[in-house]
């Protein structure tokens, strides 16, 4: 699915940026994300860890969208969002496919492995590496640090 697409079926709008919302999305992120690596990496947890992590960069870039005005309603059209709006196509391409294994594990029971989990959590890991650093940039343009 495309930006436009995304747009045309209203799974994601322009709204006004709500500061506080960013705000609370990115303590969020940060709580997932930390959550994640408290978590033991053992047979049982390895889909855990995966899911809190997605979890982490997902509300990381809903925070990312709302300070572009956007409101986004699928996980989807964060791919979009990232290769169309944000101009990060690379990003976008590797969001889409930690997206689909988060989708395989949560809705079909896909087995996860230590080792295929610790390459995920460093891809997730990554990502939310570069979406930090335009959403501090973000920041610092408007007179804020993360």
């Amino acid at each position: 699915m495309d930006w436009i697409e995304c747009k045309e079926k209203r799974i994601a709008k322009e709204v006004f940026i709500d500061e506080d919302l960013i705000n609370s999305l990115i303590k969020s992120s940060k709580k997932k994300i930390k959550s994640e690596e408290l978590l033991p990496l053992n047979e049982t947890t390895t889909e855990s860890k995966i899911t809190l992590a997605y979890d982490g960069l997902r509300e990381l870039l809903e925070a990312l969208a709302l300070s572009k005005k956007f409101k986004i309603y699928n996980h989807e059209c964060y791919g979009a969002f990232l290769k169309e709006i944000v101009n990060l196509s690379e990003v976008g391409d590797d969001f889409d496919e930690i997206r689909k294994i988060r989708n395989a594990v949560n809705y079909y029971g896909k087995q996860i492995s230590k080792e295929e989990c610790v390459k995920i959590i460093l891809q997730i890991k990554e990502i939310i590496k570069k979406v930090k650093s335009v959403l501090t940039c973000k920041k610092l343009q408007k007179g804020k640090v993360l």
